[in-house]
């Protein structure tokens, strides 16, 4: 999800957040020029991660 062509939003129901997840959030963040990504997790505990990818293509 996009928010403001700003930031980039990955929603996971998962047990727990894993490094994949975070590598697959980078990799969203890679392509367009967005550099601030959210991983949100709503599985049994919530949790959050915030990342940002300098994308120096711009």
């Amino acid at each position: 999800m996009l928010v403001d062509n700003k930031v980039m939003v990955e929603i996971k129901a998962a047990k727990r957040l894993v490094e994949e997840n975070e590598a697959q959030l980078l990799n969203y963040l890679k392509a367009p020029d967005i550099e601030v990504g959210l991983l949100l997790n709503f599985g049994t505990k919530a949790e959050f991660k915030r990342k940002v990818f300098d994308n120096l293509r711009k």
